[in-house]
């Protein structure tokens, strides 16, 4: 169990981004504009990352990333926070678009030492996330079910479908 000295010591030393996750995060955000198919089969949807066991560090959570459809539910731990890209493809009135959605997970069951933490380090990982857009904290699964939220933090009601579906 974390002290509270020991908390107040982690937010002031600060929480490093591990080379791996900046280069997840490069890799995702740059887009061939011409992508062949096996190309866009291999590209990242989603990514998780956590904090490392001596909570120094934001690493890749092992195993947690899908390379098609939605974002996948059960990659979150029901009772912890984490921290997700979320490459969401849309498309407005006017036109399609992909976007990379920021997406900080703190389930109303995980602890609050854990909510403090991941919300204390949040500014970490967001200062190497140059140029994202749209950020998304979600509470619970019910708040990530529905797409309206979702199409709301990307272009509110210009929004007409979200990963090939109507709204």
């Amino acid at each position: 169990i974390l002290s509270v000295k020991r908390l107040f010591s982690l937010q002031a030393s600060g929480v490093k981004v591990t080379d791996e996750v900046i280069a997840i995060f490069n890799d995702m955000k740059v887009r061939k504009a011409q992508a062949n198919e096996d190309e866009k089969r291999r590209r990242k949807k989603a990514v998780l990352f956590c904090l490392s066991s001596d909570l120094k560090n934001i690493v890749l959570d092992d195993g947690k990333e899908i390379l098609q459809g939605d974002l996948g539910t059960t990659m979150l731990p029901p009772d912890d926070c984490r921290y997700a890209l979320y490459d969401a493809t849309y498309e407005t009135k006017e036109t399609k678009k992909e976007d990379l959605v920021f997406i900080f997970w703190a389930p109303d069951s995980a602890p609050l030492k854990s909510k403090m933490i991941y919300a204390s380090s949040k500014d970490a990982i967001k200062r190497k996330f140059e140029g994202i857009k749209h950020e998304w904290q979600v509470n619970g699964l019910e708040d990530l079910k529905d797409r309206h939220t979702l199409a709301e933090k990307l272009g509110g009601s210009s929004v007409v479908t979200l990963e090939g579906s109507p709204l």
